[in-house]
């Protein structure tokens, strides 16, 4: 999958491609478009970096990206067989 994304990033630096990293709505598009994911789950990382995870439920591919505040976006990590869960902590004193 980050070949493709690499292709698309033109204008970004070296460093930028080699990493898989494009314009914040060339990446979504991309996901949208080619691969069916939309948007599962969103959190603020270091420096204000917006950490999304990405999933399709009809073949359950996923992605992981990271948006700097400049807004450029870049492939962490993609695979297959995403599951959503919504797990409950172990009771404490629980070694579970």
């Amino acid at each position: 999958m980050t070949a493709g994304f690499l292709a698309i990033s033109a204008g970004m630096t070296h460093a930028e491609q080699a990493r898989g990293c494009a314009e914040r709505e060339t990446v979504l598009s991309r996901l949208a478009d080619k691969y069916g994911e939309t948007r599962q789950s969103i959190g603020l990382g270091a420096n204000n970096a917006l950490v999304e995870v990405f999933a399709s439920d009809e073949t359950g591919s996923w992605t992981i990206t990271v948006t700097t505040a400049e807004g450029t976006t870049c492939l962490i990590a993609s695979g297959q067989a995403f599951e959503e869960l919504a797990e409950v902590l172990p009771a404490k004193g629980n070694d579970a």
